[in-house]
């Protein structure tokens, strides 16, 4: 049976997973349309746009990193199972820093591909600065992830 602890703690791995899940599939698309666009005119830069594209895509998997850490801690995944409806709550919170830094890094990570996008296909040449500018909007997602995990670990650690 499960008590509300530990559904507390499964809806904190839950929403990492869909905030940052969300962000990622909405910014992958909006660069894979820029992407199309682009190929549509030259398909010989189909390797720089898909890189590019793909960028946001990583704020799904930390969300999804985040999701399997709490289910672990919390006895889902292995580990101890929670009783306190407290600590389903720290959980809770300990995965919104994830879920919506994640969301939103992930949709400004995928504007920002689709203007480098945009560069590449007139310059390119600029690839580099091009995988720069998307990728400055990674560190929040980082700086994220890493407050979500060292919640998680540091609340399992005071059991």
């Amino acid at each position: 049976m499960v008590n509300l602890g530990s559904a507390l703690a499964i809806a904190g791995a839950s929403v990492a997973a869909l905030g940052a899940g969300m962000g990622s599939a909405k910014g992958v698309g909006m660069g894979g349309q820029a992407a199309a666009g682009v190929l549509t005119e030259d398909p010989s830069k189909f390797g720089k746009v898909l890189i590019l594209q793909l960028l946001p895509g990583t704020q799904g998997i930390y969300g999804l990193l985040i999701a399997f850490i709490t289910l672990t801690q919390i006895g889902v995944l292995g580990g101890t199972a929670i009783s306190s409806t407290w600590e389903g709550l720290a959980y809770l919170a300990a995965c919104l820093p994830m879920a919506f830094v994640g969301y939103f890094s992930a949709v400004q990570q995928g504007k920002a591909s689709v203007s480098c996008i945009g560069l590449i296909s007139k310059k390119p040449d600029q690839f580099g600065k091009a995988m720069i500018l998307p990728a400055m909007v990674e560190t929040y997602a980082i700086l994220a992830l890493l407050i979500s995990i060292l919640a998680i670990i540091g609340i399992g650690s005071l059991r």
